[in-house]
C-alpha cells in the first residue's frame, strides 16, 4: 500500500458531471479507495503571490451513487506548493488564455508538487499541435487562414475537413465535399470566429467505421475503444452521440503508440489519449483532460484508473 497523498483536483463543478462515464471522477475514486486524501478546487480559484500558489479547496469525499456523488467538507486554504503531494489538472478545454494561466501558476510549484499532467508541456503539446511532431502518421493536413489554400488543398484531396485548431469534444467540425460548396463562407466565419489558423484535413471515409481513442499510461498503452459515428455523423466523439464499442489495436497503431511513448514519458504526460482514424491516421494527441477510460475498462474489465494511480505513485515515490 503506497503511503497516503495529499492530491487536489482541479476540475469543473463535481454537480455537472455524468459519474457514469466521467474520468476524472473515475480518478477520484481511485484515488480515495487507496486512502488518499481528496481536495476540490476550480482553476479560476488560483491565487499566487511571494512564489506560493494556493486556493480555497473543499475536502471531498465521492461515491459511485447518482444525484449524492460527492460530499464537501467546509473550505480550507491550500497551498499547492507545500501541503498538496499531487496536483491533478483535469478542468476541461476550452484551451484559451485562463486554461494558458492556470499551466504558467502550476508551473511555479510543479519541482515540489506533481501536476498531471506536467503543466509546460500541456502548454506547449495542444491536441491538434503536438500531433504535428507525427506527420508521418497523419492524414494530408493543413493549417492556414488562407481561403486560396483551403481551395488548393480541397483541389488536390476531395473531400476535406475542417476545424477550429484548439476545439474539443468534437465541436465546429465541418465536412466540405469536392464541389467546394460553402468553404469560403466557412473560412469566413471562422476567420471571424478564431484569430489562430485553423486544421484542414482530407476527408477519411474510414472515419464511418469509426475513430479509436487510445489510452496511453506514462507512455504504455493502457487500452482503447472505438468510437462510431451516429446516424448521418461525421463525428464519433461520446459527447456528440458517437456510440462505443469493444476494440483491438492494429499493428500500424502500435507502432504509433510505440513512436510516441518515449517523448510522452520524457513530457511528464502521464495520462494520454490519441484518436486514431481507420486503423492507421493519427488525428490528435490529447493531453489537457483525456477521457474514455471508463468505456475501455468496462469493455475490457480493465483498471485504467488504478493503473494512472500507480504511474502517479512511482513517480512521486522518485521525487523522494
Amino acid at each position: 500500500m503506497a503511503t497516503p497523498l495529499t492530491v487536489a483536483v482541479q476540475m469543473d463543478p463535481l454537480d455537472s458531471i455524468n459519474i457514469a462515464g466521467d474520468s476524472s471522477f473515475a480518478l477520484m475514486l481511485s484515488a480515495q479507495s487507496r486512502g488518499h486524501r481528496l481536495f476540490h478546487y476550480a482553476p479560476e480559484a488560483l491565487n499566487y503571490a511571494d512564489g506560493r500558489v494556493w486556493t480555497k479547496a473543499h475536502p471531498v469525499t465521492v461515491r459511485r451513487e447518482e444525484g449524492n456523488h460527492f460530499t464537501f467538507a467546509d473550505p480550507v486554504k491550500l497551498d499547492l506548493g507545500e501541503e498538496a503531494d499531487v496536483v491533478l489538472m483535469r478542468q476541461d478545454p476550452p484551451f484559451d488564455l485562463g486554461y494558458i494561466t492556470v499551466t504558467h501558476l502550476l508551473e511555479r510549484i510543479a519541482h515540489r508538487t506533481l501536476v498531471v499532467n506536467d503543466p509546460a508541456n500541456v502548454r506547449n503539446a495542444p491536441e491538434k499541435v503536438f500531433v504535428l511532431d507525427y506527420a508521418r502518421f497523419m492524414p494530408p493536413t493543413l493549417v492556414t487562414r488562407s481561403l486560396e489554400e483551403a481551395k488548393a488543398f480541397l483541389a488536390e484531396h476531395g473531400s476535406i475537413v475542417v476545424k477550429p485548431l484548439h476545439g474539443n469534444g468534437g465541436k465546429a467540425i465541418f465536412k466540405i465535399d469536392s464541389d467546394g460548396n460553402n468553404l469560403s463562407s466557412l473560412i469566413e466565419v471562422f476567420n471571424t470566429a478564431y484569430r489562430e489558423p485553423h486544421m484542414v484535413q482530407a476527408f477519411l471515409p474510414g472515419v464511418a467505421k469509426g475513430d479509436k481513442r487510445i489510452v496511453l499510461v506514462d507512455g504504455e498503452v493502457a487500452g482503447a475503444v472505438n468510437r462510431i459515428p451516429g446516424e448521418g455523423e461525421i463525428r464519433s466523439n461520446l459527447a456528440v452521440g458517437g456510440m462505443a464499442a469493444k476494440t483491438d489495436l492494429t499493428e500500424r497503431e502500435k507502432e504509433i503508440c510505440a513512436a510516441l511513448a518515449p517523448e510522452l514519458k520524457k513530457r511528464g504526460l502521464i495520462f494520454v489519449g490519441i484518436d486514431v482514424i481507420g486503423g492507421e491516421w493519427l488525428t490528435e494527441i490529447n493531453v489537457t483532460s483525456p477521457t474514455g477510460i471508463v468505456a475501455i475498462d468496462k469493455f475490457n474489465g480493465t483498471d485504467t484508473a488504478g493503473m494512472i494511480w500507480d504511474a502517479i505513485e512511482r513517480r512521486v515515490a522518485e521525487r523522494g
